[in-house]
């Protein structure tokens, strides 16, 4: 169906609101649940960072022990060793503790024990002529330490080192006597690795409790911070335009919250100003046009009354006749809606009332199929739900052979359906059809840009159906599969209890 007030379509907006920044259809849940994951995210990351380098210090730590003792262990042996007659070193049994031997400079075990299962690798480092130290997984350390024993021989009859009666002989007092020898020792790692994962396990669960306090710290705040927002925010949701003279009232700009509540009281005194001045601009302009318009309707049905009057110009009159009927309903809407939004709300009305009047206004030839259910009422005066409905039916009613008005409830709305089967919404005209001022059949432009902004005033809208056909609106109608659908929005009233 095409308008008589413009090429109608689908306006992709729905109820005027605030502007947005960029990407904010992006946004993921409130600001203050942003506060939270953000610091949840941020904090963990941290916690996991301080987790690594504190396994890395005691990693390191440990490493470090188990060198000093493996040194230490092997000083102790290579500081205790002695040369014999027989260029052997000899070490007292008891610095050879478990997981130390003392080998000689042919790798032959000449003190300690050995471990059963480290035999392989003290069998490697036996032969070692430096210093070196191998580690086998998370299991031991072992270091080799190649050393030299240089000592003066004793003199005749005296024995060099311990037991130096065995193997001793005479020789000259005072020729030195030199022994090579390599001292192996292990320590085991498990201690060390157990310590580690203790230090490991209580940096995470300090990480842990940190971040949970961090989070439930910010959550608090930020519930405490952001509580004034939400409930400005749930005040204005509540307002309408009928309440011009809310405000935020916060107080004093104490902090930046009342600062902004201050703003924005100032902004809807502003706005309120520039609402109110519309109001009256409208009811003086409506008022200025009411009088000549009556005039020339007056005279334009005293001339059809002639019987003196051609086809041609009864046909002129006719047009003039309906153009000041047209005009005349735009004037009464504007008024409509300039007395409501100025004055105390009025009355509900019947919703098949207000269906039956449309009619009759637009419909003499009866095209309009009404279906609409008896004892639906609207939260609307009887005047501004004809204003809305009238310019979406006269359209049809122009423009098709058949209309169907039937009438559906969504929540505390109604939602009249105006279906027809004329030649419907080009897709290039969709996105214009409410703008004032677009007509196709050369009309003033203004019916359906009315009609959705006593709709909208109310609490309701008039849109151009996107989801029963194509882009233009086009649906499979009363009577084929052209035409358009509109669908009229208004505040059903609500039950009494």
């Amino acid at each position: 169906m095409s308008g008589a007030d413009g090429a109608r379509g689908p306006r992709p907006r729905g109820r005027r609101g605030l502007a947005v920044w960029p990407g904010a259809a992006a946004d993921v849940g409130s600001l203050r649940r942003q506060l939270v994951l953000w610091t949840a995210v941020l904090g963990a990351a941290v916690a996991l960072a301080l987790v690594g380098v504190v396994h890395a210090v005691v990693d390191g730590a440990s490493q470090d022990a188990v060198a000093r003792v493996l040194d230490d262990r092997a000083a102790t042996v290579v500081a205790a060793a002695e040369a014999t007659r027989a260029g052997t070193v000899s070490v007292p049994d008891d610095l050879l503790g478990p997981a130390v031997a003392l080998y000689d400079d042919r790798g032959r075990l000449v003190g300690g024990t050995v471990p059963p299962a480290q035999a392989d690798t003290f069998a490697e480092l036996a032969g070692s002529t430096s210093e070196r130290s191998l580690t086998r997984g998370e299991s031991y350390r072992a270091l080799a330490r190649p050393f030299v024993v240089e000592q003066e021989a004793a003199g005749p009859g005296e024995g060099v080192g311990p037991g130096s009666g065995e193997g001793s002989a005479s020789g000259a007092a005072g020729a030195p006597v030199t022994a090579r020898g390599v001292v192996v020792v292990a320590e085991s790692l498990s201690p060390y690795e157990a310590d580690e994962h203790v230090a490991l396990v209580v940096a995470v669960v300090a990480g842990l409790i940190i971040v949970g306090l961090a989070t439930l710290l910010v959550s608090l705040a930020s519930r405490r911070v952001l509580q004034p927002v939400a409930a400005m925010a749930a005040t204005a949701e509540d307002w309408s335009e009928h309440d011009l003279d809310r405000r935020f009232d916060l107080g004093p700009p104490t902090n930046e919250i009342r600062a902004l509540g201050r703003t924005l009281d100032a902004l809807l005194a502003r706005v309120a100003d520039a609402i109110l001045a519309e109001q009256r601009l409208t009811s003086e302009l409506a008022h200025e046009l009411r009088t000549p318009l009556t005039a020339v309707l007056a005279t334009a049905d005293l001339v059809a009354l002639r019987d003196d009057l051609d086809e041609e110009l009864r046909t002129d009159i006719v047009d003039i006749q309906s153009a000041c009927r047209a005009m005349a309903a735009t004037v009464t809407g504007l008024l409509d809606l300039a007395r409501d939004r100025s004055g105390p709300v009025r009355a509900g009305s019947g919703l098949r009332e207000v269906v039956t009047s449309v009619c009759a206004e637009v419909d003499p030839d009866g095209r309009v199929e009404a279906r609409v259910g008896a004892g639906v009422d609207l939260a609307l005066s009887h005047d501004l739900a004809v204003r809305a409905l009238a310019p979406v039916v006269r359209n049809a009613v122009e423009l098709a052979h058949h209309v169907l008005v039937r009438t559906e409830r969504d929540g505390d709305l109604m939602r009249v359906v105006v279906e027809d089967d004329g030649p419907g919404v080009a897709p290039e005209d969709a996105d214009t059809v409410f703008e004032p001022g677009r007509s196709g059949v050369g009309s003033s432009g203004l019916g359906l840009a009315l009609a959705r902004r006593v709709a909208r005033s109310a609490g309701g809208d008039v849109v151009l159906d996107p989801v029963a056909g194509d882009a233009g609106g086009r649906t499979s109608g009363p009577a084929g599969p052209h035409g358009a659908r509109f669908v009229v929005t208004l505040p059903a009233a609500r039950p009494h209890a």
